[in-house]
C-alpha cells in the first residue's frame, strides 16, 4: 500500500476558504499601503548566503534554510574537510544560496543594488513568505508570510509616526483593538555603552529579545553565556524588567542613560514619537517595549 503523502513539518495547505479570507487580510494591509504611497517590490526566495549570514546574529544564522548547490557539490572538498564533520564549514562549501529569513535584508541588498533607479526617500512595502529552521509548534511555522513597509533615505521621525498610523489604520479596518509597540535601536545602543559591552550590542538585544519566551532568569544566563559580565548583567536589570507609563519608562531610561549621547537620542526621539501620536488620535494604544530588541 502506497504511503499517504504529506507535507514538511511547519508548512501548511491553504483551502478555498482560506484562500479566501488570507486574500482579504493582504489586499486590505495593501490598500493602507498604497494610501500612504508606498510601492510594491518583490524579491527573489532564495538570497546568495554571502548577502544572509551574519545579519541575524549566530543563533540567527543557524535558522537559515540552506540551498544545496547543483551538481557536483563534492567537487573541491577534500576528505580531511569531510572527516572533520564541521557542519558550519561544510555548509558554506556544499551551499552558496539561502531561503529568505526576513523581508529586511532582501530590502537593504535591493536598495543597494538599484540605488542609482531609485528616487529617496524610497517608500516600500513587501507581502511575501520567509523561512526559517526553527522547531514547528502552535501558531509558529517554518514558512509563513510577512507583510513589510519601510522608508530609506530619510531621517525624519514622522516616518516612524506614519507607519504606526498605518497599524492603527489597518486594524481599525480589521476591527480589531491591538497595542502597538516601539522601541529605538539607540536606546539599546546606549544601554550597551552604559555597561562597558558596546561590542556585545547583537548578543544584549539577540537575548533581551526573548524575555517574553523564556523569562528573566534565562535570558540572564544567555547573556553569561555570551562572556557578558555579571556586574554588566546587573546593570541591564532595570532595562530588561523596565515597566509603567511610557512617561514612567521614559524618566527611568533619562536617569539610566544620562551619560550617553546616542541612549540619550533615542529616548529623545521615543518621546517625540509617542507625543505627535497621541496627537494624531491614533486608536491603538502605543507603548514603548525595549525587548523588542531587533526591530
Amino acid at each position: 500500500m502506497a504511503a499517504k503523502p504529506g507535507i514538511p513539518k511547519g508548512t501548511r495547505d491553504f483551502s478555498p476558504v482560506e484562500m479566501a479570507k488570507r486574500n482579504y487580510i493582504f489586499n486590505t494591509i495593501r490598500d493602507v499601503f498604497h494610501l500612504f504611497g508606498y510601492q510594491q517590490i518583490e524579491t527573489p526566495s532564495m538570497e546568495n548566503l554571502s548577502t544572509l549570514m551574519g545579519k541575524y546574529g549566530d543563533e540567527g544564522d543557524k535558522l537559515l534554510f540552506k540551498i544545496q548547490n547543483s551538481g557536483d557539490y563534492f567537487s573541491g572538498i577534500t576528505d580531511e574537510e569531510l572527516l572533520s564533520r564541521n557542519a558550519v564549514k561544510l555548509a558554506s562549501r556544499f551551499c552558496e544560496k539561502g531561503l529568505r529569513y526576513d523581508l529586511t535584508v532582501p530590502f537593504a541588498r535591493y536598495v543597494v543594488m538599484h540605488r542609482d533607479e531609485i528616487s529617496f526617500p524610497f517608500k516600500r512595502y513587501q507581502i511575501q513568505p520567509v523561512w526559517r529552521a526553527d522547531r514547528p509548534q502552535k501558531g509558529r511555522y517554518r514558512e509563513f508570510y510577512q507583510c513589510d513597509a519601510d522608508v530609506v533615505g530619510s531621517n525624519s521621525l514622522l516616518n516612524e509616526v506614519e507607519l504606526v498610523q498605518m497599524i492603527d489604520k489597518v486594524f481599525g479596518k480589521f476591527g480589531v483593538r491591538v497595542s502597538i509597540k516601539i522601541n529605538n535601536r539607540k536606546i539599546l545602543t546606549g544601554i550597551a555603552e552604559i555597561i562597558g559591552e558596546a561590542d556585545k550590542i547583537v548578543d544584549i538585544t539577540v537575548a533581551i529579545d526573548k524575555l517574553d519566551k523564556i523569562g528573566l532568569d534565562n535570558v540572564n544566563a544567555e547573556l553569561a553565556s555570551k562572556g557578558i559580565p555579571q556586574e554588566a548583567i546587573d546593570k541591564l536589570q532595570p532595562i530588561i524588567l523596565l515597566s509603567g507609563t511610557n512617561e514612567a519608562k521614559l524618566e527611568t531610561l533619562k536617569t539610566v542613560l544620562a551619560a550617553s549621547e546616542t541612549g540619550m537620542k533615542g529616548v529623545e526621539e521615543s518621546e517625540f514619537i509617542l507625543r505627535t501620536v497621541a496627537g494624531l488620535g491614533v486608536k491603538s494604544e502605543v507603548e514603548l517595549d525595549l525587548t523588542l530588541a531587533r526591530g
